[in-house]
């Protein structure tokens, strides 16, 4: 037990150090595959044969696909496996196939995100050598150690007696809302009667488990993009349609968005740009938003509004404005019967001393769109929280994990795979 700890931690540190994108996994789902060769599992779809092509959400230019290709090939990536993620689709699946039983499948993400990682002596990674090695990108959201606790249950999964079907699905894009609709639509989990899926930390404590994540907010990511007339600012002001002044009422009205008396609801401008010189009516500005809510139906409340107010916005300062859905995904709910069985392992969990039948997320997350699939199937699904200490918080330069979580992430899953057939 003690040398798959170590390997655990050994690959959660070399997953650590060559974190990828959304779409630009290739690295990562060639390790994986070398996992999967190891454990001795060769039942298994890569890249595009689980992914219906056409649901891909948020995928880079291709340039940017082939730049990180080519960073996967100079790192060791394998040919093979580059060749069947061509095109940027990544991700892996892998079967195990034990004879009569349920089909029980565990949802782990692999992407990463575009944050300089911290290089102080206080930051473990940088400490302990394995600090990213890709500048500018990080694990900054544990996805590193959901890949290593899916082969950590995978191995144990093969080395029991589970009768059944066990699905371990490595889902690329999660941090762009990206994958999950792309892996749901291809139909590879329509015959999952229990699907778990798994998230280290959300605020909460190494040793303690929520067993049914809840509260997860619908959201959709939008760009907006507002076209006018360029001018001379000095000259002949009175000839251009200013976009950024449409852009700053859109972001003012945004804001002024009235909320629902049914649920929480929220909107963001996160990234707004324009113009290309200080004497020019800009002719072009975009916003990059989105809007979130409680139940899907308050998401598209919110995206039904934000549109208007882009539309009107423009139209107020004679510009034109078009809106463009970057990625979505619906809400969902953890099944309590499937969260009670997690729940009820965690009590027997050696590490575990302290479980929660349900938290709530505060966030969006596409393995909704997996959730949601399986429960129309007549399936049942439950996200379940790993507690981790990380300094920093999430999506921060000094987010890390504490590597005890690993196991413990094991055990739990494994243990509820075991009870579900």
């Amino acid at each position: 037990m003690d040398d798959r700890r170590e390997r655990l931690v050994a690959l959660r540190r070399d997953l650590h150090s060559h974190p990828e994108p959304a779409w630009c996994e290739y690295w990562t789902t060639s390790r994986i595959v070398d996992e999967l060769d190891r454990i001795g599992v060769e039942n298994r779809l890569v890249g595009p044969e689980l992914l219906a092509g056409e649901a891909r959400m948020a995928v880079p230019a291709e340039a940017t696909l082939a730049e990180w290709r080519e960073r996967a090939r100079g790192a060791g990536a394998r040919e093979d496996v580059l060749d069947q993620c061509a095109g940027g689709c990544t991700g892996v699946l892998a079967t195990v196939e034990r004879g009569d039983g349920p089909t029980v499948a565990l949802r782990v993400d692999i992407d990463a995100l575009p944050i300089t990682e911290a290089e102080t002596a206080d930051h473990a990674p940088a400490d302990g050598g394995f600090r990213s090695g890709n500048e500018g990108y990080m694990h900054a959201c544990g996805h590193d150690a959901h890949a290593a606790i899916g082969v950590g249950v995978l191995e144990a999964v093969v080395e029991s007696d589970f009768s059944g079907t066990f699905k371990l699905l490595f889902q690329p894009a999660e941090e762009v809302i990206g994958g999950g609709r792309a892996v749901a639509e291809s139909g590879v989990l329509d015959d999952v009667d229990q699907l778990l899926a798994v998230h280290v930390g959300l605020d909460h404590p190494t040793g303690e488990v929520v067993a049914g994540v809840g509260g997860f907010l619908a959201v959709r990511q939008f760009e907006a993009t507002f076209r006018g007339k360029s001018a001379h600012a000095g000259g002949h002001p009175a000839a251009g349609r200013d976009a950024v002044q449409a852009l700053a009422a859109a972001v003012q009205n945004l804001h002024a968005i009235r909320r629902h008396e049914d649920g929480a609801t929220r909107v963001n401008a996160g990234v707004v740009s324009g113009g290309t010189a200080t004497n020019i009516v800009p002719e072009r500005a975009t916003i990059e938003g989105e809007v979130r809510g409680e139940t899907t139906a308050l998401m598209e409340y919110m995206s039904e509004r934000a549109d208007s107010v882009v539309e009107h916005a423009a139209g107020m300062h004679g510009c034109e404005a078009s809106v463009e859905t970057l990625a979505q995904a619906p809400s969902a709910e953890s099944d309590p019967e499937l969260a009670d069985v997690v729940y009820e392992v965690a009590g027997d969990t050696p590490g575990v001393d302290s479980r929660l039948r349900s938290a709530p997320l505060g966030g969006s997350e596409d393995a909704t769109y997996l959730m949601d699939r399986v429960q129309k199937h007549g399936g049942r699904a439950s996200y379940v929280g790993i507690g981790t200490d990380h300094p920093g918080g999430h999506h921060t330069p000094t987010f890390d994990v504490d590597e005890r979580s690993l196991a413990i992430g094991v055990d739990v899953l494994s243990g509820a795979i075991d009870r579900l057939w």
